[in-house]
């Protein structure tokens, strides 16, 4: 099949910050935290939650919109052009970094504190995180309206062995669904692409295809990954945030209408 025969055409999008306004945002409460030598009921987690309805059972996510460059931003301009709902998780920083050092942050998407790019191991669990974790998901699911049957997490990395390539975990996708998903985002991609310059092309690997650096482990053992039917978990590389980030949202948007809308696979 021609690639032309697979892309529809993409719908006109504002800008980010625009497709934000608009969208239920709050900050997230504890009921009680404890600090050295008092409890404080009410306290305020430095970080808020910003959400939007869209098609029940899809969800766009972006549960480290803040230390993740841009990817809040992404996930809000693919939830307007895809028609899907929207959760934005920004701030729940605990510790800043140092120069170029992220800090330790609450994971959202999960049950557990760590630092960005450190492995899954090193995570600890908490109860701070545990509450933290609870509100993200109860927002997940009230934008789904009922089960999650399709879900897609935007994340980012500065990983220099991923700096050439799109890295998708998947939940509920076998290898031979994993490569169709390959091969529809490498086709739409390649159609984005002609007439551009050769070096913004991105590898695309898909689990259980491919091996990958970023598994999700975490958030599929312990955290919102346990739910959806079919599931993304979608790391980009620093230079799709950034000098390319609207060619490549506009190449993510048709993938993942397309890719949410594939029949099932004769089994």
């Amino acid at each position: 099949m021609k690639a032309s025969g697979l892309i529809r055409q993409a719908f006109s999008v504002a800008a980010g910050a625009t497709i934000l306004y608009g969208c239920a945002t709050e900050p997230v409460r504890n009921e009680t935290d404890v600090v050295p030598g008092r409890d404080v009921p009410g306290h305020v987690v430095p970080g808020h939650i910003t959400t939007q309805a869209g098609k029940p059972g899809h969800v766009i996510a972006a549960p480290h919109g803040t230390s993740d460059a841009r990817t809040g931003d992404i996930a809000a301009d693919l939830a307007h052009r895809t028609g899907f709902g929207l959760v934005v998780a920004t701030g729940f920083t605990i510790e800043s970094g140092h120069r170029d050092t992220p800090g330790r942050r609450y994971q959202v998407n999960r049950p557990l504190e760590g630092v960005p790019g450190t492995p899954a191991a090193q995570e600890v669990a908490t109860d701070e995180a545990r509450r933290v974790y609870d509100i993200y998901e109860q927002r997940v699911r009230e934008i789904a309206r009922g089960p999650i049957a399709f879900y897609a997490e935007i994340h980012g990395n500065t990983r220099q062995e991923s700096a050439t390539r799109i890295e998708i975990a998947t939940v509920g996708i076998d290898r031979p669904d994993a490569m169709r998903l390959k091969t529809l985002l490498e086709m739409i991609r390649d159609a984005h692409l002609r007439g551009r310059a050769a070096s913004a092309r991105l590898d695309v690997l898909i689990e259980p295809a491919d091996p990958l650096v970023y598994s999700a482990s975490s958030a599929k053992r312990v955290g919102i990954l346990r739910f959806p039917t079919q599931g993304l978990h979608i790391e980009l590389p620093r230079a799709a945030r950034t000098e390319w980030r609207e060619l490549y949202t506009a190449i993510l948007a048709d993938f993942l209408a397309q890719a949410a809308a594939l029949p099932p696979r004769p089994r």
